[in-house]
């Protein structure tokens, strides 16, 4: 089964679950963000990668200029620990993990939630990648991908106990599109997935082919 599958049968499994007040807040919200033209606007192939400079979850320091040093980066931009999407995507890239670093590349994800937050993510999952904290999700402005929730949206997400005051450090409503990048050494934006339907999330098989792609090192 591929990721994709894996999460639209989730989807279909829990989401009637919901309270209709909810869902309907929930489509119209993802209707919207859809229609806003957002994922066009977000880098995409081609465009130079933003550095960054963030915390990861166990208090280390970690700049895309040094990712780079070393060979291409494979980026994830994800919600949170909260979403379960974004933990099913997350553990489907821990299973690449050791196809990704053979073909030299470094595996980082980004999300605004607090390092401990991170911290408790990669130990429930036991990642072997670094899950950075982008808090005010600034980092993920710089690549267009952060958006605010509408309050309605916002305030479901509260009454589901997911306590984004919290998690996100005062920022409760700036979340980030899903989205994962290959970057070369260079910079430059090889391949990219970007969504606002934060149920589908890049196929680990095309981010691998996208690094079978790359240019050879020059």
């Amino acid at each position: 089964m591929s990721l994709n599958d894996e999460l639209t049968a989730f989807f279909r499994a829990h989401y009637p679950k919901l309270p209709a007040a909810a869902r309907e807040v929930m489509d119209r919200a993802g209707r919207d963000l859809a229609a806003s033209g957002q994922a066009e606007r977000a880098l995409h192939a081609g465009d130079t990668a933003p550095g960054f400079r963030l915390p990861t979850a166990t208090g280390d320091t970690v700049t895309l200029d040094d990712l780079l040093s070393t060979g291409p980066v494979v980026l994830t931009f994800y919600r949170g620990a909260w979403c379960p999407f974004c933990n099913l995507a997350l553990r489907a890239l821990q299973q690449q993990h050791a196809d990704i670093t053979a073909r030299g590349a470094r595996l980082v994800a980004i999300s605004p939630q607090v390092p401990d937050e991170s911290l408790t993510l990669t130990e429930k999952h036991a990642l072997a990648f670094d899950v950075l904290s982008d808090l005010g999700s600034d980092t993920a402005k710089q690549y267009g991908l952060s958006f605010d929730l509408p309050e309605d949206l916002a305030a479901v997400y509260d009454s589901l106990g997911f306590d984004l005051q919290r998690v996100n450090g005062g920022h409760p409503r700036t979340l980030p599109l899903p989205a994962t990048y290959v970057i070369d050494r260079d910079a430059t934006i090889r391949w990219a997935f970007v969504d606002t339907d934060y149920t589908r999330r890049a196929e680990p098989s095309d981010l691998l082919a996208a690094l079978d792609a790359l240019p050879p090192a020059r």
